[in-house]
């Protein structure tokens, strides 16, 4: 089965990546058959919360493809998306996710995302990170003038 090579793939890469002081986690990207592009999870290599492995390999592929826009491709990854990259696997339009590892694996090995889901569940007043809505007519006029603008490119 194919699937089976790419994710074993991201597996490999994962493992690598421990191994040389990365975190437990890879991702590939493929389009038409092809991986165009790997990540491994650095956050602590780039000191870089964001540095996931979905993020880097969007981030990659992205480029390699010069466009935002994923929707042609499937991404392979060793471990159930954390929220997060869930978030910028949809941004990215991905159109389909396959992962090994899921999010109680990860858990289990002190990878716990759940906390953010609990999070994103509550109204923003009663989040444990205070949180605060202010200037939103003032902000509103970026909004305006993006609704209005005639040759904004969509995404």
């Amino acid at each position: 089965m194919e699937q089976n090579k790419f994710m074993l793939d991201a597996i490999k890469i994962s493992i690598d990546n421990v191994k040389n002081n990365g975190g437990p986690f890879g991702a590939v990207i493929v389009k038409d058959g092809e991986i165009i592009a790997r990540g491994v999870n650095r956050v602590t290599d780039y000191n870089d919360p964001t540095a996931h492995a979905e993020v880097n390999a969007i981030r990659e592929a992205s480029k390699k493809l010069n466009r935002f826009d994923l929707s042609d491709c499937e991404i392979y990854t060793s471990c159930e998306p954390c929220p997060m990259c869930l978030g910028a696997i949809y941004w990215a339009r991905l159109n389909k996710v396959y992962f090994a590892n899921n999010k109680t694996d990860a858990k289990n090995i002190g990878f716990d995302d759940s906390f953010i889901y609990d999070e994103i569940e509550k109204p923003f007043e009663k989040r444990n990170i205070p949180t605060f809505q202010i200037m939103r007519d003032e902000a509103l006029q970026a909004f305006k003038d993006w609704d209005s603008k005639e040759d904004k490119i969509e995404y």
